[in-house]
C-alpha cells in the first residue's frame, strides 16, 4: 500500500495561508530606559573620599538589560543583571558577589530614583530587608544608597552610601 500522499497545490496553498508568527517584543519602551542614567564607567567614592572601588555598568542584550561589573578597593567583585519585567511592570536586580553572597532586589523609580528592595535571611535567623537608591545627581555623578532593616522597614541602617563620578 502506498503512503497517503498530499498534492503539492494543496500543500502550496496551506503554506500561504499560514499567518506570520507575532514579532518579538522588543525593549524600545521609556520604561527600559529608566535605570540608563547608571550606564557607564565609574570610580565609586565614600562620602569621604575614600576610594570605595569601580563598576562598569552596560547595556545588553538589545537595552532589554544592564550588567554590572564590580571591583572594589580591596579585590572583591560582584556582578549583576538589573531588566525590567514588562509582565509585573517592575526593575529588578540579581547580583551575586566573589563570597557567593546573592541578593534578589525588586522596585521601580520613585521621584527619579531607582529604589530596588528585597529580602535576605538574616544571621540571628531572622529577615534583613535590604534597600538600595540609585540617584543622579545634578553634577553627572550617581549616589548609591544601600540600607538594611531588620525590624520590618520600621527603621534603617546605611549599609553602603557611594558616589559614582564618571570615567569615561
Amino acid at each position: 500500500m502506498r503512503p497517503f500522499a498530499v498534492p503539492m497545490l494543496l500543500l502550496a496553498g496551506a503554506a500561504a495561508s499560514a499567518t506570520e508568527p507575532p514579532p518579538r517584543p522588543t525593549c524600545d519602551a521609556p520604561e527600559h530606559r529608566q535605570f540608563d542614567f547608571w550606564l557607564g564607567r565609574f570610580e565609586v567614592r565614600m562620602p569621604d573620599d575614600r576610594l570605595a572601588g569601580h563598576n562598569r555598568i552596560e547595556a545588553t542584550l538589545g537595552g532589554c538589560a544592564l550588567t554590572e561589573h564590580w571591583t572594589g578597593a580591596r579585590g572583591s567583585e560582584g556582578r549583576s543583571l538589573n531588566f525590567y519585567d514588562r509582565n509585573d511592570s517592575r526593575w529588578h536586580q540579581v547580583w551575586i558577589d566573589d563570597a557567593g553572597e546573592p541578593l534578589y532586589l525588586s522596585g521601580g523609580l520613585v521621584d527619579g530614583s531607582m529604589v530596588l528592595a528585597g529580602e535576605t535571611p538574616a544571621s540571628d535567623g531572622g529577615t534583613l530587608r535590604q534597600r538600595i537608591t540609585w540617584t543622579p545627581l545634578e553634577d553627572g555623578r550617581v549616589r548609591q544608597h544601600w540600607q538594611a532593616s531588620k525590624d520590618g522597614g520600621e527603621t534603617w541602617q546605611t549599609l553602603f552610601d557611594g558616589y559614582y563620578a564618571r570615567e569615561d
